[in-house]
């Protein structure tokens, strides 16, 4: 028996706004300890026997994301996976079973959101065991999580009949959408259903062949899009033509509420929240005496009830009760707790208005680094730059700006035109409008500098770039 985890890694999570956004969801962000969401996936992997590295499935924007978290605390991917568009997890899985049959045609899959917070670290050992034996016998398996409330935020799963001597592990009777709170309520006092967890063990052969039974279009546009998949550094990117053909559908609606083989462990100790919103977070954090859950730089008066976050700055708070407060470099979000899930509609509008705060924040996360704006006015821009040890910006010219470049901290390998010059803090160089320039950091130690554009047009695409170490395209960075 051998288990492949697939780290399901592509949304964008926009329900956590300001902090969450299209271009840095919640997955990578790190909301409840030291580690990102996605980190403490692939670290929760540990404790699993028999368990080979994990198979990532995400999208090109995010790919750099994924690589440089993974990086970080030293668990290598056996693949990250690039969807050339979203086609919902049925697609996605069905190409991590296909490379995981490519080791072995008894691979198990362990399947697993990397935006979900599980504290109970030795009962997710325990069930992924339980799930496994069953999995083996043919079953396509998921987890059930006992509900503690009847909460309508959930899909449910009714359990059936129980199999073999497993206290915990039953037929799957049926899936249950999001119910309302009547509906919840009395599937709490019934005993009879569970939390759909979105996590899933299946035997990637047999799931295949459930596939093609009830979906044969995505098992033939997974096989086609791997088939045509081109290996990109760490990346493997799949053929855009059929994967984008494939149907959008969730691996419950094109498979598990269908099959004859569902089963589900159920699982009471788990400590598992899917973070869906700020006050599924506030549930699950530290609280004060005053029943405040209170991050970061806060001072408060006469707060009760409250999940107040401060990222960048001093948030004070008086008089308040049942708030969340989150604070950004360059957003506020203030609510009531009951009315934190329409942060959703605050997202859409500012799509509607095309500002950047839904997709991007003022720090911007780059392969090679990071950038932050720090000021801004008529003709001119400043930026706080910081280069990873051994890394790179492309070779690259701008029509419309010019850029100064001071070194603070670290070492700079510059080309300045027809020039290399070697910068150590405190020295600064010029770069005029229109010469072809590059940044190295060939220390040990994180380059930062900061950089002052001038010119009359600072936009980000203004690149017209001749080499890239990171494969990008000229207009993209």
């Amino acid at each position: 028996m051998h288990i492949h985890p697939v780290i399901l890694c592509g949304g964008s999570g926009t329900r956590l706004w300001p902090m969450s956004r299209g271009g840095y969801p919640k997955q990578y962000l790190k909301l409840t300890g030291e580690h990102s969401l996605v980190q403490q996936t692939a670290l929760r992997l540990g404790g699993i026997t028999n368990i080979s590295a994990p198979i990532v499935v995400t999208n090109n924007d995010q790919r750099f994301l994924v690589a440089e978290q993974f990086r970080q605390i030293g668990v290598p991917a056996s693949a990250i996976v690039l969807e050339p568009v979203s086609r919902n997890t049925a697609a996605a899985i069905a190409v991590a079973a296909l490379l995981a049959l490519r080791d072995s045609p008894e691979a198990l899959l362990l399947v697993l959101p990397s935006d979900h917070v599980i504290a109970g670290e030795a009962a997710f050992v325990k069930a992924t065991e339980a799930a496994a034996q069953i999995a083996q016998q043919g079953y396509l398996v998921t987890f059930g999580i006992t509900p503690t409330e009847p909460h309508t935020g959930y899909g449910y799963i009714r359990a059936g009949a129980q199999l073999g001597d497993a206290a915990n592990t039953f037929a799957v009777d049926s899936f249950v959408e999001k119910p309302d709170v009547v509906t919840a309520q009395s599937f709490l006092d019934g005993g009879e259903h569970y939390w759909n967890s979105g996590m899933f063990m299946l035997k990637a052969s047999t799931y295949m062949d459930e596939l093609r039974s009830y979906q044969p279009e995505i098992a033939l546009q997974a096989e086609l899009s791997l088939e045509g998949a081109e290996q990109d550094n760490d990346f493997l990117r799949l053929n855009a033509q059929a994967f984008a053909a494939s149907p959008d559908i969730s691996v419950d609606h094109a498979v598990m509420e269908k099959t004859r083989r569902a089963a589900v462990v159920t699982v009471s100790d788990l400590g598992w929240n899917d973070i869906g919103s700020w006050t599924a977070l506030a549930d699950i954090a530290e609280l004060d005496p005053q029943n405040n859950a209170l991050i970061g730089d806060v001072l408060t008066d006469s707060v009760t009830g409250s999940y107040i976050r401060a990222e960048h700055r001093l948030v004070a708070a008086i008089g308040l009760d049942n708030v969340v407060i989150v604070e950004t470099a360059d957003a506020v979000l203030v609510a009531h707790r009951d009315k934190a899930q329409d942060v959703k509609k605050i997202v859409a509008r500012l799509n509607e208005l095309g500002r950047h705060e839904s997709i991007t924040h003022r720090r911007v996360v780059r392969p090679w680094g990071s950038y932050e704006g720090i000021d801004s006015g008529d003709r001119f821009q400043v930026k706080r730059i910081i280069v990873s040890p051994g890394a790179q910006l492309s070779l690259q010219m701008h029509h419309h700006r010019a850029e100064h470049w001071i070194v603070v901290k670290g070492t700079a390998l510059v080309t300045n035109g027809d020039k290399e010059i070697m910068l150590t803090e405190n020295q600064s160089t010029y770069i005029p409008l229109g010469v072809t320039h590059r940044l190295l950091n060939p220390g040990k130690i994180p380059l930062e500098l900061i950089e002052v554009q001038s010119g009359a047009y600072l936009g980000e695409d203004d690149i017209v770039r001749f080499q890239d170490t990171y494969g990008r395209v000229p207009n993209k960075v």
